[in-house]
């Protein structure tokens, strides 16, 4: 699912929001998402699943090409883990 068939769900099951209202709410929750991350804190929507950030060290790679040594400084990248209802209902049979 896309953000735009995001939004379309939520105006199919709203009729009080407009398609511009639901796009306004689903943008604000995903910016108050990454800046959350952003400062280093943790996110976390019970039964879905939450969102942290993970420091990965710098670290030497090759260049498969030309088989040249290069450096990958460290970074920071958004980890998911799903929550239990998440995981149950994905598992279920129907």
């Amino acid at each position: 699912m896309t953000k735009s068939e995001l939004v379309e769900k939520i105006v199919e099951s709203n009729s009080v929001l407009t398609r511009k209202e639901s796009e306004l709410v689903v943008n604000l929750v995903f910016d108050a998402m990454s800046a959350a991350l952003k400062k280093g804190e943790k996110v976390e929507i019970r039964g879905f699943g939450s969102f942290t950030i993970r420091e990965r060290g710098p670290r030497e790679a090759r260049n498969p090409k030309s088989g040249e040594v290069v450096r990958i400084p460290a970074k920071r990248t958004p980890f998911f883990k799903t929550g239990k209802d998440l995981r149950e209902r994905v598992n279920t049979l129907d």
